[in-house]
């Protein structure tokens, strides 16, 4: 499994096969400095690794949002610095779920092409309960997978978690999400909606309005992933720390 610390070994080729890109795609990002530089390795040879993987991807998936790429750009300088593969894989993973349905069709091959590994058949059940794809209806059928939780759900593997915990933190996960995006609706529709309809005459509101639905998402998204963060992070201490005690 490939991770942060993980060195560079991805040719431009195999970086582009793992992300579903062409390689004319990554080439371009690297221009418009969205990627960074690859490692120059032997015979003048660029190698990527799991960092440039997740922001390409983060990339590929903002750009599918409707983002231009100087949004884009905006938004990744926004992003800390030293952020790991992993994390980029959940900002990836948080912007796919604002999605309709952007699940794909996949054979097994494709799958495990995608994920850089082979799976087991326990691999792709651990894969399922975490909603990162659905079984086909018949057995002969393609696997119905979601791109933008793929990456996430593959570092997630080999973490020794059981089956039964992670369906129960999916539970609370979606329990607690459902209910912070009904208040959120709630607030921009009474703050936000119901004023812009009572003044959509005014050009510059209308302007205004345009410019927030295409940033908004994304905002909203790193607003909640560095509360969750950092929440997470106070509560784990203060678990341990009580452990310590006793």
């Amino acid at each position: 499994m490939a991770t942060g610390t993980e060195e560079p070994t991805l040719t431009v080729d195999e970086l582009a096969a793992r992300a579903g890109v062409t390689v004319r795609t990554v080439r371009f990002y690297s221009t418009r400095g969205l990627l960074p530089p690859p490692v120059i390795g032997p015979r003048r040879v660029g190698h990527y690794g799991p960092d440039h993987l997740s922001r390409l991807a983060l990339i590929e998936e903002l750009q599918h949002q409707g983002m231009t790429l100087a949004a884009i750009e905006r938004y990744l300088q926004q992003l800390p610095p030293d952020l790991s593969a992993k994390d980029l894989a959940i900002h990836r993973a948080l912007v796919a779920s604002w999605a309709p349905d952007s699940a794909e069709d996949m054979e097994r091959a494709e799958l495990e092409r995608r994920a850089g590994r082979a799976l087991s058949a326990q691999d792709v059940d651990r894969l399922a309960a975490m909603g990162v794809l659905e079984r086909p209806a018949t057995p002969e059928g393609p696997l119905r997978v979601d791109p933008g939780l793929l990456r996430l759900g593959v570092e997630l593997l080999d973490v020794p978690i059981a089956h039964e915990t992670i369906l129960a933190a999916r539970t609370v996960l979606l329990e607690h999400t459902r209910s912070a995006a009904h208040e959120l609706t709630r607030m921009f529709r009474d703050e936000v909606w119901h004023p812009y309809r009572e003044r959509e005459s005014d050009p510059e509101r209308v302007k205004a309005m345009k410019s927030l639905s295409v940033h908004m998402q994304p905002m909203v998204l790193q607003a909640l992933l560095t509360a969750f963060q950092r929440s997470l992070k106070e509560e784990l201490r203060a678990a341990f720390n009580t452990g310590e005690r006793k």
